[in-house]
This record gives structure tokens, sequence and C-alpha cells, in this order.
């Protein structure tokens, strides 16, 4: 039986090393594994048995201070480590399954937030993101599925307004995923009666400039972000919807007004992070040759701002227009067509939706 602390530690190095987003511990029927999840796909890293995947799950929620007696209900926790000198936070979060609790860790390295111009596939993409940022208020919504690099982009747009403008940021997160010396940011804690809403109510008293808010997830905190934009701030949030447009209606779906939508409404953006076609391998990239590779994603925007966000409102309150924009849809073929993109990247993401 291998010894739990080294495992754990050879563990998160490993993914550290290969660049891993989340991983997996799941529990079998005889056996346990360990998988990475690695530009969006699950590679299969390790085979444990079942006593060592119950001792090392019972590890990392030991050291994210989660109930290790507690196997019946899902708990959530966090710590950070150090690798190789740097610092890692790592997001835990258990479940029951029928065989024993399974366990996620997402992998949140503390580096600074690359800049912007980095992780755009189309560079008039970047260009339209950074000039939203002149708005002195107004609500900008970015969209996108977990994993699509939401907060990567608003970290980014972070650091660009930091170097910038001199502006008061602060930032509203559930959980701080990645820390700035520079920006004042505020943990949600639920548990402490320290919600969205009631933290954005605060936030609002602190004479900010910008509010960065992780995440709009019921109707209380929708209405305080677009009463914070009218009132002179600029607010950048996330929101789960499909596309841009979808944005428009998640907002009309928490009790917003079409004319509180039609006078903080800034842009909206629907963000993919999509791979890349390998230049030695193609499409078909070896996983020895991913692992060498710096770049291998980037990311793919559908930007809903001026004369077409005008449109969709229009459209959201009845009336027929004939509004053509870039969509996703026509990115990603465009990704293609140039030989970027790998043409999977078009039915994994976007073949269902319509021009």
């Amino acid at each position: 039986m291998q010894a739990i602390e080294p495992l754990s530690g050879r563990v998160i190095e490993e993914a550290c090393r290969m660049r891993a987003s989340d991983i997996h511990i799941v529990p079998c029927k005889k056996e346990a594994i360990i998988r990475f999840r690695i530009d969006g796909e699950l590679i299969q890293k390790d085979r444990l048995t079942r006593l060592e995947c119950s001792r090392l799950i019972s590890h990392f929620k030991f050291l994210s201070s989660m109930d290790i007696g507690e196997r019946r209900q899902p708990q959530s926790g966090a710590l950070t480590l150090q690798v190789n000198n740097k610092p890692v936070h790592l997001r835990m979060s258990t479940l029951p399954t029928v065989y024993d609790e399974s366990l996620v860790i997402r992998v949140l390295p503390q580096a600074s937030a690359p800049p912007l111009r980095s992780l755009s596939l189309f560079p008039d993409a970047t260009s339209k993101l950074l000039s939203f940022l002149k708005h002195s208020h107004g609500l900008m919504i970015f969209t996108g599925p977990t994993g699509s690099g939401k907060t990567t982009t608003l970290y980014s747009l972070i650091e660009y307004a930091k170097q910038h403008f001199n502006r008061n940021i602060i930032t509203l997160e559930d959980p701080v995923e990645s820390r700035s010396e520079h920006v004042l940011q505020v943990q949600v804690n639920e548990k402490a009666g320290m919600t969205y809403s009631a933290g954005l109510k605060a936030v609002l008293r602190h004479d900010p400039d910008m509010i960065i808010l992780g995440e709009i997830r019921d109707a209380e905190t929708a209405k305080t972000a677009v009463r914070a934009a009218l009132t002179g701030h600029l607010v950048l949030s996330s929101m789960h919807a499909k596309n841009a447009k979808g944005a428009i209606y998640r907002l009309l779906e928490f009790g917003v007004t079409m004319t509180e939508i039609e006078q903080t409404l800034v842009a909206v953006s629907a963000q993919r992070l999509v791979n890349l076609v390998c230049p030695f391998c193609g499409e078909q990239c070896s996983f020895y040759c991913r692992m060498a590779r710096e770049v291998r994603r980037a990311s793919i925007f559908e930007l809903l701002y001026g004369k077409s966000l005008n449109l969709c409102i229009k459209e959201a309150k009845g009336a027929y227009v004939n509004n053509r924009f870039d969509t996703l849809r026509k990115l990603i073929r465009k990704g293609i067509a140039l030989g970027y993109v790998p043409a999977g990247s078009y039915e994994r993401w976007v073949h269902h939706e319509a021009d």
C-alpha cells in the first residue's frame, strides 16, 4: 500500500506539471481511478485500491477543513499548497456515490492573469473587450459553460484596468480563485450571511469605481447589480446562459425590467475555450507533444454590443428584427476554415445553434 501523504503530493504535483484544471478521484466496484482533466478532456492517470482511495480522500478532506467522518452528505472545502515554490489554490468537492465518496479537485495556480491579447484567437475581439472598460458605468455580462475561461478573462480585464486606469476595483467572489494585492477582494460566505446580494450592498458603500461580481445567481443579486450600474459604477459579472443573446432573457427571468436593461447593459460576451490545431501533429496531437506545447487553447468571444445589442433587446420585446452579428457558430467556422481550430470543435460547441 502506498503512503498517503507522498501520494497526495505526487498527484497534485503531476496535475500542476500537466496543467490539468481538475483532478477526479472516482471509486468503482473493485478499485478507484484518478483522472485529470487536461484541455477539456478526461485522461486516466492512475489506479488505486478502494482502501487507498478512501484514505486519500480523507487526507484531502482533513487538509481542507471538511468533516472526515461525514460520508453521506456532499461537502466542499479549499486549501492552498506550495508546489515547486509556487502557491496553488485547490477547491475540493465531495459527492457520495453508490460505492464510496468521490472527490473532485479544481486546480487554480496563483499566477498573475495572462494578458488578454494572448487569450483570444481573434485580435479584434480583444480590442473590443478592452474598449468596454472605458465606460464609467454600466453592466457587462460574461456567459459560457464551466471551464470556458470566464474567470481568467475577468482577471485579465482587472489587470488591464489596474494598469491603465486609476480606479478603485472591488471583487465579490465565491470563492476568490486568484489573489491580487492591488484589488479589494471579498469572499462570499453564505453560512455567515455574506451572500452575493448582501455583499454587493456593502460593496456599494465602499466607494468603488469597478465592481467584479463572480456570478449573477438570483433575482436579488441581478437587481442589485443593475442598481449599481444605474448609480455610476461599472459592473462586470458572469452568468450561465446559452449564448450572448440568452443573457438578456436571463435578466428578464430574474425580474429586471426591459427599461433597466436598455439603460445599463453595455455588452454581453459568450465565450468558448477551444483547442488549437497542433503545428506538428495536426488535429490528432499526441499526449506527449501536447504537454510540450506552451499554447494549447484559445478563447473565442461572441460579442453583443452597440446596434446588435439594441436589436436583440427589440427582439426580446417581441419585434421582428434582421440582426446579423458574429455568432459563436460563425466564429468557430472561421477558425476551422483558417486551420486554427479542429473540426470537432464545431460539433462539440455550436452545431445545434442557428445563425
